[in-house]
C-alpha cells in the first residue's frame, strides 16, 4: 500500500499557504547523508529548457514507462519541467535524486503547495489533505499520526497475518477452480483478496467492499472531475465515520477499534485515518496482483523460474514492484533553496518524482528494462522512502509473497484468455493496473 502516489484532487476548504522562506540553499547540519552528497556546485548554463511531463508509453509495451524518461534522465536526474498550470519547477527521473528529495526535510509534501504535474487536472490552488490523510502532511503533524500507527504494522504483526491471507488465497483459489475459465483475474482473485485482508483488519464489513471499490476508483482517477473525487472521499469518511462512533460505543477487535480504545483521537481523526488506510489497502495491491500476473504470464522463463523456484517468492516480489511501479509519480515542493545534483530548486518550487524512470535507473539497477525474479532489488521506491515509506508495505508484502506463487501452482497452465494488446491498462488513474484481465486454464 504505498504511501507515495500522485496527489489526488481534493475537494475540500482551500487555505491560503504558509509563507515560504528563502536561505542560503546550503544543507542543515541534520541534512540526511544522502542528501548532503548529492548536492554539487549549481551549473546553470546547463539548466535546459522546460519539459513537460512525458506520458505516452512505447507502442505495445504495458509495463515500460515512457521512453523520453529515460532520455531525460540520461541528459540528467533533474529537468526543469512546466507545468499545466503555468509553473516552472523540475521533473526529477534518477534514483539517487528521488531517494534524497524523499529524505529531505526542505521538502514539503503538503497539497496545498504543490502544483499539479498532469494536463486536465486543477490550475489553482489545490486543498489540503483531509484530516488523517498522512500522504499530504508534514512533520510535526504527520509524526504525530505515523507514531499512533507504526506498531499496528510492523513486520513481526503482519507476519502473523500470513496464515490467515493463506486461507483467504485458497478460498478465491478454489473458487476460481469450481467456476471454470475463462473469467476475469481482478474481480475473482486480485481485488478480493487484498479486500477481505485490509477490512479485516481495519475492522469494516467486507459486504460493502463494492461501495468502497467504486469510491477508491473515482479518487484516483485522473479524468474525474473534484467534485466527484471531492463527493467519493466524502462518502468513504462518512462510512467509516459511523463505524467508528459504534466502535467507540462497543469495542471491537481490529485496528479501528484498538485506536479508538488506546488513543485519544477524535471520531473525525479516526475517519480520516480509516478513510486513507482503506483506500490504499483496497487498491495498491489490487493493481500489484493483477498487473504482477500479466507480466508473469508475458514472460514464460521468469514464470517458470518462480515455478520451478518456491524460495524466488520474496525476491520476486521486490522485482516486480521496482519493475512495474504502480504509484508512478510523487510531488515534493522545496521550502527553501536547496542545491541538488548541480541544480538550484528555489523555496516554492515543485518537484515531479518519477518513481517509474528511477526504479528504471541503470545506475541503480544493471540492465533495468528486464524483468529477472533473482535481482536483488532492494533500494527500489515502489514503496516510497523517508517518512512517507508505505505504512502498510509489509502487509503488501505477504499478500504478494502468498497469493502470486499459489495462483501459478493452482493453475499450472493459466494463460491469457485474450491477446495482450487486448488488455485494457489503467492509463485513466494515479495508480497504474488493468481493469480487466481475462484469464483461462486447461482444466483437468
Amino acid at each position: 500500500m504505498p504511501e507515495f502516489a500522485t496527489p489526488e484532487r481534493r475537494a475540500t476548504s482551500m487555505t491560503v499557504p504558509p509563507a515560504i522562506t528563502r536561505t542560503t540553499g546550503l544543507p542543515p547540519a541534520d541534512t540526511p547523508p544522502e542528501t548532503a552528497m548529492t548536492s554539487c556546485p549549481v551549473d546553470h548554463a546547463a539548466q535546459s529548457e522546460p519539459v513537460t511531463l512525458p506520458l505516452e508509453r512505447p507502442a505495445g509495451c504495458p509495463f515500460d514507462p515512457p521512453a523520453e524518461l529515460g532520455r531525460l534522465r540520461e541528459q540528467h536526474p533533474l529537468t526543469p519541467m512546466t507545468y499545466p498550470d503555468g509553473h516552472v519547477g523540475w521533473l526529477a527521473t534518477g534514483h539517487a535524486v528521488i531517494r534524497a528529495i524523499l529524505a529531505d526535510p526542505r521538502f514539503s509534501s503538503r497539497y496545498e503547495i504543490l502544483h499539479y504535474p498532469f494536463p486536465g487536472g486543477p490550475t489553482s490552488e489545490l486543498p489540503p489533505a483531509p484530516v488523517g490523510d498522512l500522504t499530504g502532511l508534514d512533520a510535526p503533524e504527520h509524526t504525530r499520526y505515523r507514531r499512533l500507527l507504526t506498531g499496528k504494522f510492523t513486520v513481526r504483526r503482519m507476519r502473523l497475518l500470513t496464515e490467515r491471507v493463506e486461507e483467504i488465497v485458497t478460498e478465491h483459489l478454489d473458487a476460481m477452480e469450481r467456476s471454470g475459465g475463462p473469467l476475469d483475474l481482478v474481480a475473482a482473485y486480485a481485488q478480493p483478496v487484498p479486500a477481505l485482508m485490509i477490512c479485516e483488519l481495519l475492522g469494516v464489513p467486507y459486504s460493502d467492499r463494492d461501495l468502497f471499490q467504486r469510491h477508491v476508483a473515482t479518487v484516483n482517477d485522473q479524468n474525474a472531475t473534484m467534485a466527484d473525487q471531492g463527493a467519493a472521499i466524502t462518502a468513504i469518511h462518512e462510512y467509516v465515520h459511523t463505524l467508528v462512533v459504534a466502535k467507540r460505543a462497543r469495542p471491537t477487535d481490529d485496528l479501528l477499534g484498538d485506536l479508538t480504545r488506546e488513543t485519544e483521537l477524535s471520531d473525525g481523526e479516526l475517519a480520516g485515518i480509516g478513510t486513507f488506510l482503506l483506500g490504499a489497502g483496497l487498491d495498491t495491491t489490487a493493481n500489484m496482483l493483477s498487473l504482477g500476473a500479466f507480466a508473469l504470464l508475458s514472460d514464460p522463463a521468469q514464470l517458470a523460474a518462480l515455478r520451478a523456484e518456491p524460495e524466488l517468492a520474496d525476491p520476486a516480489v521486490e522485482e516486480l514492484m521496482r519493475y512495474l511501479s504502480i504509484a508512478h509519480t510523487g510531488a515534493r515542493t522545496a521550502l527553501e533553496d536547496v542545491e541538488l545534483a548541480g541544480r538550484l530548486i528555489k523555496a516554492g518550487d515543485t518537484v515531479t518524482l518519477s518513481v517509474q524512470a528511477a526504479n528504471r535507473d541503470p545506475e541503480r539497477f544493471p540492465d533495468p528494462d528486464t524483468l529477472d525474479l533473482r535481482r536483488k532489488a532492494t533500494g527500489h521506491l515502489g514503496f516510497g522512502h523517508g517518512i512517507h515509506q508505505c505504512l502498510g508495505q509489509q502487509l503488501a508484502r505477504v499478500e504478494m509473497r502468498v497469493a502470486i506463487p499459489a495462483l501459478f501452482r493452482r493453475f499450472p497452465t493459466l494463460r491469457l484468455a485474450v491477446p495482450a494488446e487486448e488488455v485494457p491498462l489503467r492509463t485513466d488513474s494515479s495508480i497504474y493496473g488493468v481493469h480487466r484481465l481475462p484469464v483461462t486454464w486447461e482444466r483437468g
